[in-house]
């Protein structure tokens, strides 16, 4: 069995906090391209969907004169640094093996370049994952951190999901529409 399940990690308070702030929908939406990216890829689906939830929570909201500013943001975001160190603690408080957390933190920390100088950094198969999965799902002007979800249709997308890991590790007989 795995040791932290994506529904564990949702229904934390932090991560409510910080999912919310970034954009709930956009999160679940970039776990399910992860899963499915890292299936096609060969790459642990576990891991991955944890790393597309919890990729955006370093978020902070830069506005001007009362507006989301998103050049300003685009210009000092260092969002993907805040949220591998929050996904991090996060996953280590909830039980999740550390060698795991840290490959989490990590492909959150490198699902962008925005932060970098340059974009010639070598990605693993996880981070390259997790990248695709984020920009599968984006927005012009940063629009999909403001889609919305319901919690209890997010609750259940999540266990969704939860199933399908499982049932790809070899957890659960039962599966649902992948």
């Amino acid at each position: 069995m795995r040791d932290v399940t994506l529904l564990a990690i949702f229904e934390h308070h932090i991560a409510q906090k910080y999912l919310n702030r970034s954009g709930l929908a956009h999160a679940i939406a970039v776990a399910y391209h992860a899963y499915h990216l890292a299936k096609k890829h060969k790459v642990d689906v576990d891991i991955a969907a944890k790393a597309g939830l919890l990729h955006d929570i370093g978020h902070f909201t830069w506005y001007k004169n009362g507006k989301w500013d998103y050049d300003l943001y685009k210009k000092n975001d260092i969002h993907a640094i805040k949220g591998a160190e929050r996904a991090h603690k996060l996953l280590i408080r909830l039980g999740e093996n550390p060698v795991r957390a840290k490959e989490i933190a990590l492909a959150i920390l490198f699902h962008t370049d925005s932060f970098l100088p340059t974009n010639d950094i070598e990605r693993t198969a996880l981070q390259q994952v997790v990248k695709w999965a984020d920009e599968k799902d984006e927005e012009k002007g940063g629009l999909h951190h403001y889609r919305k979800i319901d919690e209890d249709r997010a609750r259940q997308s999540i266990s969704r999901l939860d199933q399908w890991i499982d049932a790809e590790l070899g957890y659960s007989k039962k599966i649902v529409d992948q």
